[in-house]
């Protein structure tokens, strides 16, 4: 009887000690789970800043070219106020915009739609006012430095003269795009998960 007696005693304790196998089977099965969920946390983290590390080398390029967009900017605003002084000092006995003789261009005839094309005429009517501008401060210097008995010298080539113009025009215009294209990817690099 005694006997009996201790093999279910036995099998009771053996009962609980499967019970708790189990129990603690399940909690190591929890445990690992979430150690594979850590993992993937974690290289979802290390591509995350990988991004934006590169987010950053974008924003600080692009903050170069923005202190040099603003240097261009200061830099225009100066030969402004310079040309508006100029044009201020012009002697009155100027002769009239009609005596000076400057090559009428064609109208432009386009046919993509106006939303595409409008920062081209844009860039394009600055660049004729520009010109215009610098025929009459060309025309005030030349009349500032010549005698009174002396006509004014013909004015040089327009295509001459406006060049440097045109090309400060063309090298801002990209400058511009390049800093768009960067704001742009810098934006879906920092949205983009």
């Amino acid at each position: 009887m005694t006997g009996i007696i201790l093999d279910s005693i036995l099998m009771l304790l053996l009962v609980a000690a499967i019970g708790y196998g189990i129990k603690l089977e399940k909690k190591l099965k929890a445990l690992r789970d979430g150690q594979l969920a850590f993992a993937t946390a974690v290289s979802e983290l290390n591509l995350a800043a990988g991004r934006a590390e590169q987010a950053l080398a974008t924003l600080r390029a692009s903050g170069h070219e923005t202190d040099l967009l603003h240097d261009r900017i200061i830099k225009a605003r100066a030969v402004k106020q310079e040309l508006e002084v100029l044009i201020a000092r012009a002697p009155a006995g100027l002769p009239p915009r009609a005596q000076v003789e400057v090559p009428a261009e064609p109208p432009l005839e386009l046919t993509v739609p106006a939303s595409s094309v409008a920062p081209l005429l844009d860039d394009e009517a600055r660049a004729r006012r520009m010109a215009s501008l610098m025929e009459r401060i060309e025309g005030a210097r030349a009349v500032m430095k010549a005698p009174a008995a002396r006509p004014a010298p013909a004015p040089a080539a327009p295509a001459e003269t406006f060049a440097p113009v045109r090309q400060a025009l063309a090298a801002n215009h990209a400058a511009q795009q390049s800093l768009n294209r960067a704001r742009r990817s810098l934006d879906e690099d920092l949205f983009a998960a």
